[in-house]
């Protein structure tokens, strides 16, 4: 197993923060800690990544199941899903025990999200969900001032604005709380405002998070004007 980061705690907000040198090494050796039964997978470059390491890193994937927290509607062997990213940086040289796509659950983002919330409430609570942070404070593809954002019963939903591109499907917060770790991982000076939002306490959807355990893994230019 690798050496864990070096890093520091500055903070308890809804969950440990901790700055750490190098975001997706940290987050490669947090994942083989917890050596989680279940994980579910994010999106974007700092989730690229991070899963660029997962292929090398000391897991069991054969003992895994792989389940998706949100996905842009359009095809996964495309530009812009996030299961066809993960596929190509880790998870089809792994073999993990199932990969529950979010893409293929159902004929188009209602239906899907209608299959994929049966999935997920009929099976065990998730082990680890990994979330990122937008510039604008969402997470998974839950936006600000968005619908989903008020969900209490269903955890899965279609969603989407037009913000951001592609009808999508998500993880609703009652979906996330169920998890027994949330992982967060937030890196460049890019996101340094959106995370110093998070610490104030403004409400922006990442800040509404709950589960569990969270952990955020932050580096230096993030945590900068936190």
């Amino acid at each position: 197993m690798v050496p864990r980061s070096i890093g520091r705690i500055i903070a308890e907000v809804e969950g440990t923060i901790e700055v750490v040198p190098d975001v997706p090494q940290a987050f490669a050796e947090l994942l083989a800690r917890e050596a989680p039964q279940s994980v579910a997978l994010s999106g974007g470059d700092t989730a690229r990544r991070c899963y660029e390491l997962l292929a090398t890193t000391n897991v069991d994937w054969s003992s895994v199941d792989v389940f998706f927290g949100d996905e842009r509607w359009v095809p996964v062997d495309g530009p812009g899903s996030n299961e066809g990213m993960a596929r190509i940086a880790f998870v089809d040289q792994v073999a993990p025990r199932a990969v529950h796509s979010m893409r293929h659950a159902g004929d188009g983002p209602t239906a899907a999200a209608d299959a994929y919330d049966t999935l997920v409430r009929d099976s065990r609570p998730i082990d680890l969900i990994h979330l990122g942070l937008g510039s604008d404070g969402h997470t998974a593809s839950l936006f600000p001032r968005a619908p989903s954002l008020e969900e209490a019963d269903w955890f899965v939903v279609a969603a989407g604005d037009t913000m951001h591109p592609h009808p999508r499907v998500t993880f609703t917060f009652p979906a996330i709380a169920r998890a027994r770790l949330v992982v967060f991982t937030v890196a460049g000076a890019e996101k340094s405002e959106a995370f110093a939002r998070v610490k104030r306490g403004d409400p922006v959807p990442a800040a509404r998070v709950r589960a569990e355990r969270i952990v955020w893994l932050v580096d230096d230019s993030a945590a900068a004007t936190a």
